[in-house]
C-alpha cells in the first residue's frame, strides 16, 4: 500500500457509533435546491468551485520520511522490527488488522466488505478457520517458536510464563476487555490494569517462558485475529524486518507447522527466506483493511523459527502481490493459490496501514467494553470511556465526564516526574454542558440567606471530600487542611463511619457536581441582576440586501422570538428584546407595546455612540408583539433601495453595551455582518490580508488582531455582561482575526456563512440562529478552579477575558463552550490522598437569578510513571495540545509551534519507553495502550489548517478555525481532526444503528459505494463514479452518476428505505452537533474531490502534510533520537 493510504479509521469520536442507537430524527428541512454556485472557503464554508490545489512543498514536518518504514539510513529503520503492539498479545481487538507481522495478502479480487460477512467485528475472535493441511503437532511450532524473541513485560505486570495458544493462562482476565472467546486469545487488559506484557507474545506455546524481547508497549493492538500473524506486541511499530518475533501465530489451531524457511502466510512450501530481507512493502496490502478489526478467516499464518538472520517473509505464498486495492476487501474469498511461487524479493521495507493502531478498531473496543455499563463516579481516578462512546453517568461523588475531562486521571507526586514525562496535566471542563435526558441535572441548594457553607481560608465550597471532625461541629477542608466552624444551622451529627447523617440528603455532601443559590453578597454591587437581554443587530448595507440576507433574519426572528430561553416552568422567557439596523449609520427602534408604528432613530455621529432612546427600546416579546412583527416586515422594505456599500462595526457593539448599561442589565448582541468595516468610524479596519507572509516570521501578524481598539471593547462588555456572538457573511477578506476579538473574549461564538447564497446555505444559517438563540447561556460569569495543596491552575485555554491570574470572566458561557485549565506542581503531592480540583461558576441565569455552579473531581497520584501512563486520556490531551499550539502561532512561527509538538510527543512516548517498557531493541516502537493513538491524532492536528494550510485556505478561514477550536470540548475536537467515514451503502435499512466507521484514507473507499464523511462543520457525501443507477436514483431521484448535482445542500426526500435510512443518519449526526454541518455532495474524479481528499487525514495532504504511515515513522525517528 502506498505509504500514504492508511487503513480504515472508525467513527471519530463522540459520534454515535455502529451499535449505537441513533435517534432518528428527520433530516433538517429544505428541499434541494436549484443549482447555485459553491462557497469558496471549501473546508469551512463549503466547496468552491474549482478549486485546484498545487502540491506544496513538503511541509515542516522535518522531512518525514517518505516511505512507510523508513530506510534504515533514515534512522528509523526498525530493526527489531516490529510494530510492537504492546498490549497486544492479550487477546485483544485488533486495531485494523494486524497486518503486522505478515500481512495476509488480499486477494486478488478486492471485494466490498459487507457488514456480517467478512471481516467480523470487533470482538471476533474464535473463529479460527484453516485452509490448508492441519496443524502439524504443536510441538512442532513450539520448537519454532522456542527461539522466538517476544516482547516482555509491562512494567506492571510481570510476563505470565506461558501466555500460549489456549486460554491466557496466567493472565487475569480484565474489566473492560473482551474475553477471549474460543481458542487462544488472551484477555486483553484495561488500562487500568497495567498491561500485561506485551510485546509480541502473542502465539507462544504455553509453557514457553516469556522472552526478553520488545518491551510492553502497552498497545492493545490487534487481538490476533484468525488468521493472523500478530503483529509484534506492543505497540512497536517498527516495520523492518519484522523479525520473528513478530508473528507467533495465536490460535491453537495452527494451520500448518511452520517449515524453516516459510514466508508467512501460506502453506508450508517451504521456501527459504531471503535472508534479512525486509518484508515487503506494504504493496501487499495486508489483510484487507476491513470494518474494524475484521478477522480474516484465513490460516494463521506459521511463523519461523526466529534465526537471526531471517525476517518474516510476507510475500510470496497468496497469488502475486497486488497493489493496494480501493474497496476494503473482505474476508479471504476461497483459498487463495497457495501453491505459488515465492514472489519476487521484496521491495524496500513499508509498513503496513494494517498493522499499526487504528482510531477505529479502538473507538470500537471501548464502546463494546464499556458501553453497556453505567459509568459510576464514586470511585477516584477512574478513567472515563472514550467520548465516543455513548454511555450513561451515575453521579457519586465526582462530575461527569461531560462536565470534566482530564489528560491523565493518576498525576505524578512531583513535579521533576512530570518534567520528566512531558504529559501535559490539563482539564477540559464545560461548566454548563447539556446532559442526556436520562440523566439528571444539577440539584440547586438554597441555604438561605447565609449562603453556602465554605472553608474560612481557601473558600473553596462544600463538597463530598471534606472531613467532618468534633462530632460534626467543625469541618476539615480538602484543599488546604483549615478547620473551619460548622454554622449552627448547617450542624448535623455523624454516624459511626464518620459521615454525616444527612449525607444522602444533601447534594452537596453527596454528588460531584450541583448548584447553590447565590445570596446578595455574590452579586454585583450588591443588588440582585435583572433579567438579561438580547439585541439584534442587523447590517442592512447593499450586500446583505441584495442577496436576502435581511429579509431572511427578519422572517426568521418573527417566529424565533418565540422560543428564547427560559427558566424551568415559567410561562415565558424573562428576557426582553432589542433591534438595531447599521450600515455607515446606526439606526434604534422604538418598539413600546403603546405604539402602532415602530419608530426608527438615527445615530450618524458614530464616533461617539450613544443610545438614543430607553423606553421602548429593551421590550418584553409578548407585550409588543404586533409592534415587533410590523417593524421586522418593514426593515427589508426601507431598505430594498439602498446604495450604501460600507459598514461601521466597532460602533455596533458600543451601542449594544450602552444600551444594557442604561437597562442596567447584562446580555447578548447578536450581530448579523457582511464585510469589512472600512467607513470613518472607531475600529475602522483596512484589507491586510496577505498570503505571502505564509511560512515566514511574520505569519503570526495574521492571527493577531490589527489595533488594540477592539481588546479594550472586549474589556468594557465584560465587565457589563455584554456577550457578542457574531454572524458573518463574507464575500472577501473581512478580517476575522480582528472582528473575532470582541466575542471571543466575551465568551461569544462567531459563524461564518462565505459566500452566502440563500438557496444552498439558508437551512445552515437558520438551524444555527436557532440554536444559538434557545441555548443555555449563564452571563457575567466567573470561573475559579481550586485545586488541593500541590498542584494549581496556572494556564487557561478558551473564549474568555482575564484580568487577574486566577478568575476567568465571561460576559456570556453557553452550554457548548469549555474552558481548558492546565495544572503544574507547587509542591510534592502523596499517594494516600490524592489530588482535589473543584470548578466553581458563579452565573446569572437566563431568568436573572445568581447562581453557583460546582464541580469536583478526584484524581490519583503516583509514584510510578507507569501508572500515570495507564491512566491518560489520548483524547483530551489532543484537545489540550491544540489549543496549546493554536495558542502558539499568535507569538511563534507556525514552523517553531509545530516542532515544538512534535517534540514534546517525542518525549511523551521516549519517556514511557525508556522507563516503562522493557528493554528492547530501538527498533521497535513502543507505545502506551492508552497513548497508541497519539501519533495518528497528533499528525492530524499538525496538518490542520491553521498550522499547515492548503493553497485554498483563507487567511479569515484560518482565524476562523483558530478561534473555533480553542474553545472545543473533547468529542468535538476529536471529530474535527480525525473525521467519522461512514460507508453508507453498508447501512442497514431496517435498523437505528449507524454503520461501522471506517479509516480515513482514500485507499478505504470503494468505486461502488457512497461514503458519508463529518467533522463537525461540514457532513460530505462522496459518491463513487461505478455506483449502481438504482442507488443513485434512490438516493439522489435522478437516473445517473453524471446527473447528481454538486449544489445539493440537502439530500431530496424520496420515499424508499434507502433515501430515509441516509437522510435519517444525516439528522443523527447533526443533532450530535452544536454547529449545523454543511451537506456537500461530492462526485469522484469531480473538482470538488480535492477538498473532500483534505479530510482524508490518513493520507499525504496536499499541503504537504505527511500519511499516518509515514509520521509514525518520523515519530519513531524522533524517539529514537531522544533515546540515543
Amino acid at each position: 500500500m502506498s505509504v500514504n493510504q492508511q487503513a480504515h479509521t472508525g467513527p471519530p469520536y463522540g459520534q454515535p457509533q455502529p451499535g449505537y442507537q441513533g435517534y432518528q430524527q428527520p433530516a433538517y428541512g429544505g428541499q434541494p435546491l436549484p443549482g447555485v454556485p459553491q462557497s469558496q472557503y471549501g473546508a469551512y464554508n463549503g466547496p468552491m468551485p474549482g478549486y485546484q490545489q498545487p502540491v506544496p512543498p513538503q511541509g515542516s514536518l522535518r522531512a518525514p520520511p517518505t516511505s512507510g518504514a523508513p530506510p534504515p539510513a533514515s534512522g528509523v529503520s526498525l530493526p527489531s522490527g516490529h510494530l510492537t503492539y504492546s498490549q497486544f498479545g492479550h487477546g485483544d481487538v485488533q486495531n485494523g488488522i494486524p497486518a503486522s507481522a505478515a500481512p495476509m495478502q488480499r486477494p486478488p479480487t478486492s471485494q466490498p466488505f459487507l457488514p456480517g460477512s467478512g471481516p467480523t467485528p470487533v470482538s471476533q475472535t474464535s473463529t479460527f478457520q484453516q485452509y490448508g493441511p492441519p496443524p502439524a503437532s504443536v510441538q512442532q511450532l513450539s520448537n519454532h517458536m522456542a527461539g522466538m524473541t517476544i516482547g516482555s513485560t509491562s512494567a506492571s505486570a510481570p510476563p505470565p510464563a506461558g501466555l500460549g495458544y489456549g486460554p491466557p493462562t496466567s493472565v487475569p482476565p480484565v474489566s473492560g476487555s473482551f474475553s477471549a472467546t474460543g481458542s487462544g486469545l488472551y484477555t486483553p487488559y484495561t488500562a487500568s490494569q497495567g498491561p500485561p506484557p506485551t510485546s509480541v507474545s502473542q502465539g507462544l506455546p504455553l509453557a514457553q517462558p516469556p522472552f526478553p524481547g520488545p518491551p510492553m508497549s502497552t498497545q492493545r493492538l490487534p487481538a490476533q485475529v484468525p488468521g493472523f500473524a500478530p503483529p509484534p506486541s506492543s505497540t512497536g511499530i517498527g516495520p523492518s524486518s519484522y523479525p520473528p518475533t513478530t508473528g507467533a501465530p495465536r490460535p491453537p489451531t495452527i494451520p500448518g507447522p511452520p517449515l524453516p524457511g516459510q514466508t508467512v502466510a501460506g502453506p508450508p512450501t517451504s521456501q527459504p527466506n531471503h535472508v534479512s530481507s525486509p518484508p515487503p512493502p506494504s504493496t501487499m496490502p495486508g489483510p484487507h483493511p476491513g470494518p474494524p478489526m475484521s478477522g480474516l478467516h484465513g490460516p494463521p499464518p506459521p511463523t519461523h523459527p526466529p534465526q537471526p538472520g531471517y525476517q518474516m517473509q510476507q510475500n510470496g505464498s497468496f497469488g502475486q502481490v497486488r497493489g493496494p486495492q480501493p474497496n476494503y476487501g473482505g474476508a479471504y474469498p476461497g483459498t487463495p493459490n497457495y501453491g505459488s511461487q515465492p514472489g519476487p524479493p521484496p521491495p524496500p521495507k513499508r509498513l503496513d496501514p494494517d498493522s499499526i493502531p487504528s482510531p477505529i478498531q479502538v473507538i470500537e473496543d471501548d464502546r463494546s467494553n464499556r458501553g453497556s455499563e453505567p459509568f459510576v463516579t464514586g470511585v477516584r481516578g477512574q478513567v472515563p470511556p472514550l467520548v465516543t462512546t455513548n454511555f450513561l453517568v451515575k453521579d457519586q461523588g465526582n462530575a461527569s465526564p461531560r462536565y470534566i475531562r482530564c489528560t491523565s486521571y493518576n498525576i505524578p507526586c512531583t513535579s521533576d516526574m512530570a518534567k520528566q514525562s512531558q504529559v501535559p496535566l490539563a482539564a477540559v471542563i464545560k461548566p454548563l454542558a447539556t446532559l442526556p435526558p436520562e440523566e439528571t441535572l444539577p440539584y440547586l441548594v438554597d441555604h438561605g440567606e447565609s449562603g453556602p457553607v465554605r472553608c474560612n481560608r481557601c473558600k473553596a465550597y462544600m463538597c463530598p471530600f471534606m472531613q467532618f471532625i468534633e462530632g460534626g461541629r467543625r469541618f476539615q477542608c480538602c484543599f488546604c487542611s483549615c478547620v473551619t466552624e460548622v454554622p449552627p444551622h448547617y450542624f448535623q451529627h455523624l454516624d459511626h463511619t464518620g459521615k454525616r447523617v444527612d449525607f444522602y440528603d444533601r447534594p452537596e455532601l453527596s454528588l460531584g457536581s450541583y448548584e447553590f443559590l447565590a445570596t446578595v453578597d455574590y452579586c454585583k454591587n450588591n443588588k440582585f441582576p435583572s433579567p438579561p437581554a438580547f439585541i439584534f443587530m442587523i447590517d442592512v448595507s447593499y450586500n446583505a440586501v441584495k442577496s436576502g440576507l435581511v429579509r431572511l433574519i427578519c422572517e426568521e426572528l418573527k417566529s424565533l422570538l418565540d422560543y428564547l430561553p427560559r427558566e424551568g416552568n415559567m410561562e415565558e422567557s424573562a428576557i426582553r428584546v432589542g433591534f438595531v439596523t447599521y450600515n455607515k449609520v446606526l439606526h434604534f427602534y422604538n418598539v413600546k407595546s403603546s405604539l402602532a408604528q415602530p419608530q426608527m432613530m438615527v445615530v450618524s455621529d458614530v464616533a461617539d455612540m450613544f443610545v438614543p432612546l430607553l423606553d421602548g427600546f429593551l421590550v418584553n416579546v409578548n407585550e409588543s408583539r404586533t409592534v415587533i412583527a410590523s417593524l421586522l416586515d418593514q426593515i427589508p422594505e426601507m431598505f430594498a433601495d439602498t446604495r450604501e456599500t460600507e459598514t461601521v462595526f466597532a460602533p455596533v457593539i458600543q451601542a449594544g453595551l450602552e444600551a444594557l448599561k442604561a437597562a442596567e442589565c447584562a446580555g447578548k448582541l447578536f450581530i448579523f455582518h457582511t464585510s469589512l468595516p472600512i467607513a470613518e468610524a472607531p475600529g475602522k479596519l483596512k484589507n491586510r490580508d496577505d498570503r505571502k507572509l505564509i511560512n515566514t516570521d511574520k505569519e503570526k501578524t495574521l492571527f493577531q488582531p490589527q489595533t488594540s481598539f477592539y481588546n479594550n471593547l472586549a474589556k468594557d462588555c465584560v465587565a457589563q455582561g455584554c456577550c457578542v456572538d457574531l454572524f458573518l457573511f463574507p464575500n472577501q477578506y473581512l478580517d476575522v482575526a480582528t472582528l473575532g476579538v470582541v466575542p471571543y473574549q466575551t465568551g461569544g461564538s462567531i459563524y461564518k456563512y462565505a459566500y452566502f447564497q440563500l438557496e444552498t446555505d439558508q437551512d445552515r444559517f437558520l438551524n444555527d440562529l436557532r440554536r444559538d438563540v434557545q441555548k443555555e447561556v449563564g452571563f457575567d460569569a466567573v470561573m475559579r478552579v481550586r485545586t488541593s495543596t500541590g498542584i494549581r491552575a496556572t494556564d487557561f485555554f478558551g473564549a474568555f477575558y482575564m484580568s487577574n491570574t486566577t478568575d476567568v470572566e465571561m460576559a456570556g458561557l453557553d452550554c457548548d463552550k469549555t474552558i481548558t485549565v492546565e495544572f503544574k506542581h507547587d509542591d510534592k503531592l502523596s499517594e494516600d490522598s490524592g489530588a482535589l480540583l473543584q470548578c466553581a461558576l458563579l452565573y446569572t441565569s437566563c431568568a436573572g437569578q445568581r447562581r453557583l455552579r460546582i464541580h469536583n473531581l478526584s484524581l490519583n497520584c503516583c509514584t510510578q510513571l507507569a501508572d500515570l501512563y495507564r491512566n491518560c486520556e489520548t483524547d483530551t490531551l489532543i484537545n489540550y495540545l491544540a489549543k496549546y499550539a493554536y495558542r502558539g502561532v499568535l507569538s511563534s512561527p507556525v514552523k517553531t509551534v509545530r516542532d515544538a509538538l512534535i517534540n514534546q510527543c517525542a518525549q511523551i512516548l521516549a519517556c514511557y519507553r525508556k522507563n516503562c517498557a522493557s528493554p528492547s531493541s530501538a527498533g521497535q516502537l513502543i507505545l502506551p495502550e492508552c497513548m497508541k493513538l497519539l501519533p495518528v491524532y497528533l499528525n492530524c492536528v499538525l496538518k490542520s489548517d491553521v498550522l499547515q494550510p492548503g493553497p485554498e485556505v483563507t487567511t479569515d478561514d484560518r482565524a476562523y478555525i483558530r478561534q473555533l477550536v480553542t474553545s472545543m470540548d473533547v468529542a468535538e475536537t476529536n471529530v474535527f481532526f480525525y473525521p467519522r467515514l461512514l460507508p453508507l451503502t453498508k447501512a442497514d435499512v431496517d435498523s437505528d444503528s449507524l454503520p461501522a466507521a471506517i479509516r480515513n484514507s482514500e485507499e478505504r473507499l470503494s468505486k461502488g459505494d457512497i461514503y458519508l464523511l463529518e467533522n463537525g462543520l461540514n457532513i460530505f457525501v462522496w459518491v463513487g463514479v461505478n455506483v449502481q443507477q438504482g442507488l443513485i436514483q434512490n438516493l439522489f431521484g435522478v437516473s445517473s452518476f453524471s446527473q447528481i448535482s454538486n449544489a445539493l445542500s440537502t439530500l431530496p426526500v424520496l420515499e424508499n428505505p434507502f433515501s430515509k435510512k441516509v437522510r435519517s443518519i444525516v439528522g443523527v449526526l447533526q443533532v450530535q452537533r452544536s454547529r449545523y454541518m454543511k451537506l456537500i455532495v461530492v462526485k469522484q474524479e469531480d473538482k470538488l474531490e480535492m477538498l473532500f481528499k483534505h479530510f482524508l487525514v490518513e493520507d499525504k495532504s496536499l499541503s504537504g502534510g505527511a500519511s499516518y504511515v509515514d509520521f509514525l515513522c518520523h515519530m519513531h525517528k524522533e524517539i529514537r533520537q531522544l533515546l540515543s
